[in-house]
């Protein structure tokens, strides 16, 4: 049974690797909560709200039940440093099969601009770090009865790649508007090796993302938003989600992700700051025959450095 259960995490760590490697397609982890995990996709993202800290942290696990399915983590903190400058860091941690490690580590920088209108902001972002990627083969029996492996699998890969990302963030209390590519240097994860050609190359995705509060009335809100993901060689993937808001507190709505997933999502404003959320993916392609749905939790919690803020009573941040 061990041996069986090594051959199926082999089966879907070649199989999801080369569908998205191979043919140069999405490689960035996806989210359904996308926006309240921008700051690790956008490093303009600012809620300018000085004396502030925001942190939060988001873990999904995708296609559960299915062998050597992603699991993703990330975390985040960024506060304004006065009122035209936000520097924060991000992190995420991917993780295939526990066969494939990628960890991002990255320092944010954030140049807020007054636009006048509708008393929006401009920002413009730099994201500057480190990729880890570490591919472990330790256990790997490929041929029953025999000491030789592929020579594909034959050595561990533990790889370190400078990036920079960019990006800007237009918002007003009611919408934003953002565009992105938190990952701009190409970086060959696996290279031609013993003979072996591989096209394991990290290419650089773009992200547009959008939403908006309408005021149905004091005590309901609607809020649509969407993220659009480009990247070389692959299809268009887009999310879009409808969500309303009840007396500020109650969160709860649908999404979908175009030719991929149905989701269902729900949050709720424990305190005015903190606020956790919850959401499940339900697969609408061939794939959704060998798994679950995906799972996603996110938690937002806000620090008030200097006590300036009179137990938080503020707006309250929607995005």
């Amino acid at each position: 049974m061990k041996n069986l259960n090594i051959y199926h995490k082999i089966a879907a760590f070649i199989g999801l690797t080369f569908m998205s490697l191979q043919s140069f397609a999405q490689q960035d982890p996806q989210f359904t909560q996308y926006m309240y995990n921008m700051s690790v996709i956008n490093p303009a993202y600012a809620t300018a709200d000085e004396a502030i800290l925001s942190m939060g942290g988001l873990y999904r696990t995708q296609w559960v039940g299915l062998e050597g399915a992603p699991k993703t983590g990330t975390f985040f903190a960024h506060t304004p440093i006065n009122e035209k400058i936000e520097a924060g860091i991000s992190f995420t941690n991917d993780n295939l099969g526990d066969v494939v490690q990628e960890n991002n580590i990255y320092a944010d920088f954030a140049y807020v601009l007054p636009m006048g209108l509708d008393g929006g902001k401009l920002s413009l972002g730099l994201k500057a770090g480190f990729t880890f990627f570490n591919v472990n083969f330790d256990g790997f029996s490929l041929q029953s009865g025999s000491a030789s492996t592929d020579e594909a699998f034959d050595e561990n890969i533990n790889k370190m790649f400078p990036n920079v990302g960019i990006g800007a963030f237009y918002f007003t209390d009611n919408y934003y508007i953002g565009l992105s590519a938190p990952n701009m240097l190409n970086a060959k994860h696996i290279e031609t090796e013993n003979g072996v050609k591989a096209t394991g190359v990290q290419s650089i995705h773009y992200y547009l993302t959008g939403g908006y509060v309408f005021d149905i009335d004091e005590n309901l809100k609607f809020k649509p938003a969407f993220m659009a993901k480009s990247v070389q060689g692959a299809p268009l993937a887009l999310d879009l989600t409808a969500n309303v808001l009840i007396n500020e507190k109650l969160e709860a709505g649908l999404g979908y992700r175009l030719d991929d997933a149905i989701s269902g999502l729900v949050s709720f404003r424990v305190k005015p700051d903190l606020k956790i959320g919850y959401a499940y993916d339900f697969t609408t392609t061939n794939l959704g025959d060998y798994n679950s749905g995906s799972h996603e939790i996110f938690i937002l919690f806000d620090i008030d450095l200097f006590g300036l803020k009179g137990g938080y009573d503020r707006s309250p941040r929607f995005f």
